[in-house]
């Protein structure tokens, strides 16, 4: 898997599963700077869609160490979850990566 913890710059990933929530690929989505990266539906789930994933997790990490959501990590939940129903994949999660401590988007209902 692509490390994302400890890294200088944000790293935006794709977690591909199958029927039965088996891990089945990692995809490096994007990497962008100390404070962001871009994460559009079409690049997010191109690669899931070529490979036949049934679901992902997508997740990311803030080189700050803090993995609060920032509002803009929010939307692009929202639009991701919104572009994995309409193309018929599902949304698991969006994770993320701190130092020593995560957070999933799911577990607080924005998913």
């Amino acid at each position: 898997m692509p490390e994302l913890r400890g890294c200088e710059t944000e790293r935006f990933i794709c977690i591909q599963v199958n029927t039965k929530n088996m891990v089945t690929k990692y995809d490096l989505v994007s990497q962008g700077s100390a404070d962001g990266t871009s994460a559009m539906p079409r690049e997010v789930f191109r690669q899931a869609l070529r490979d036949g994933a049934t679901g992902v997790v997508v997740a990311h990490n803030h080189p700050s160490g803090d993995p609060e959501p920032s509002q803009a990590d929010i939307e692009v939940t929202r639009r991701l979850a919104q572009a994995a129903d309409l193309i018929g994949i599902r949304f698991l999660d969006h994770v993320i990566i701190g130092d020593g401590r995560h957070v999933s988007l799911r577990e607080r209902g924005i998913i």
